[in-house]
């Protein structure tokens, strides 16, 4: 099966995907979240750096999860027609505590 290439939308969404993620793990390691996630740190390296700009639902729902994420609150946040929108406030909330 051959892959497509990746739109600049694509591209920028892993962007979105990944700077959300990292302001999510905070200061807590990436070993941590990963092995807690069942992923390798790598992995998540990629995903956080934008360099996988497109990860499996899977892999993006663990590390939501570790994070204590909600999936919907992760897409209005990368989403391209919500690009210009801040995080939701409970998203915040959530970044904050």
């Amino acid at each position: 099966m051959v892959r497509l290439p990746l739109t600049p939308s694509d591209v920028e969404r892993g962007q979105r995907l990944g700077a959300l993620l990292r302001e999510a793990r905070g200061e807590r390691s990436m070993l941590d979240i990963a092995l807690d996630a069942g992923l390798s740190p790598e992995t998540l390296r990629k995903i956080e750096s934008g360099r996988v700009a497109t990860p499996a639902f899977s892999t993006i729902a663990a590390i939501a999860e570790v994070l204590g994420l909600s999936l919907d609150d992760v897409w209005a946040t990368i989403s391209p027609t919500r690009r210009d929108v801040a995080p939701t406030d409970r998203l915040r909330e959530r970044l904050v505590s």
